[in-house]
């Protein structure tokens, strides 16, 4: 029985509020654009809306709370205006973000660092009894390509994932989502082992998130653009499902939908 149950696999759609990322940073910066790009995607059939307020590509360096606060709150008060049964998410690794963002209506919190960045994280997450979204990453996106070192990437994921369970749940704290984040601090043979293994991380009991859409493990290996790697996209997010995955997070909400439709179909509708 998991501990925190997601009966079927959910869309969850980007917004990057961002002028720096990989694919489409400076797009949806203001709260018009975001109001018309978050209308798209319900109307797509996303089941959550992720909001980022910092670029967490590789080599970014990481932005000031003042920063990060003025790109988000705005947009994130309009998107709960305009939309009020919205289900929104928060990219965030600052505590303080994450009591603002709850306050305002956010609903789940996902955090990059998993609890590293922000000493106060988890008592929060705690507190406020929000879904977690607890994504491996070793480092900062500033120089977590250099730290691709494992003994067993997999197996380190898991004994990363074991550990900070521990102390979650040593808060009293169980609505947690497990995201082993393919791209940050994972050479792209490992992206492939973690996609090829992913089932393995199921017998932890906790619902998996993977975000894989447009990454640099499609373009590179396929030698194309970002912006030509949606037809890769869906390809790993049918293998993601295949292995268990109950979220995908996407740019691209619609193809990502009628994913979880046909495998819907294919494990008796």
């Amino acid at each position: 029985m998991l501990k925190f149950e997601i009966d079927q696999p959910l869309v969850m759609g980007i917004l990057n509020l961002t002028p720096d990322s990989f694919f489409d940073g400076n797009r949806y910066n203001t709260e018009e654009t975001a109001v018309n790009r978050v209308t798209q995607m319900l109307d797509e059939g996303a089941d959550i809306i992720d909001l980022g307020a910092f670029s967490s590509r590789p080599g970014a360096a990481l932005v000031s709370y003042d920063e990060e606060r003025r790109r988000l709150m705005p947009v994130l008060k309009t998107l709960i205006k305009h939309f009020p049964d919205i289900v929104i998410s928060v990219d965030t690794y600052r505590h303080k973000i994450v009591e603002e963002a709850v306050g305002e209506g956010a609903q789940i919190i996902n955090d990059i660092s998993g609890g590293n960045l922000d000493a106060q994280m988890f008592q929060t997450i705690a507190n406020l009894q929000v879904p977690y979204i607890m994504m491996h990453m070793k480092g900062t996106p500033e120089n977590m390509q250099n730290q691709t070192d494992y003994t067993d990437v997999v197996t380190d994921i898991k004994a990363f994932f074991s550990l900070k369970i521990k102390q979650l749940n040593d808060l009293g704290f169980d609505k947690i989502i497990l995201d082993p984040g393919f791209g940050f601090g994972k050479t792209l043979e490992q992206n492939y082992d973690i996609l090829n293994r992913l089932d393995e991380f199921l017998d932890m009991k906790y619902p998996v998130l993977v975000g894989m859409s447009r990454k640099s493990m499609l373009y590179k290996l396929l030698d194309i653009t970002p912006a030509e790697a949606l037809n890769a996209t869906s390809v790993v997010n049918t293998i993601a499902l295949l292995k268990g995955a109950k979220i995908l997070r996407v740019h691209d909400v619609k193809q990502a939908v009628e994913t979880v439709n046909i495998m819907a179909q294919l494990k008796g509708g």
